[in-house]
């Protein structure tokens, strides 16, 4: 297992990348005491099929150029639900339907949030 500081590098670049894509509600998950294998969980909001897509992407691209290995990637064909497994960070990125339906804040309530610091936007931007 890598370190929690790691983890919450690794939850910086997610949550950037995802913003910048036009993630929403962006919530992180300390899931490290009921899941000894996972320190974090991102869960993330897109608005479309392709926005969802876009955002998983993205992060996926980022935390890769960051030298993060990804160990598995679900749900991309549909885009509604997508799962990025990166070990220490999971990363859900949600279409709002789902993320209503499923519910993984009520399922994983007992856990801490994480603040998430995003990077100041770039002038311009």
């Amino acid at each position: 297992m890598q370190s929690p500081e790691t983890a919450e590098e690794m939850l910086r670049i997610a949550a950037d990348a995802a913003a910048s894509k036009g993630g929403e509600d962006l919530v992180a998950l300390n899931v490290s005491e009921p899941l000894p294998l996972v320190d974090i969980f991102l869960l993330v909001t897109g608005n479309s099929e392709r926005n969802v897509a876009a955002i998983a992407d993205e992060v996926e691209d980022r935390l890769l150029e960051s030298g993060h290995k990804r160990v598995r990637r679900e749900g991309r064909a549909e885009s509604r639900w997508i799962l990025l497994d990166f070990g220490d960070l999971i990363v859900h990125v949600f279409h709002q339907e789902e993320r209503v339906y499923y519910g993984l804040e009520r399922l994983w309530k007992d856990c801490p949030v994480v603040p998430i610091e995003l990077a100041e936007p770039v002038a311009g931007e």
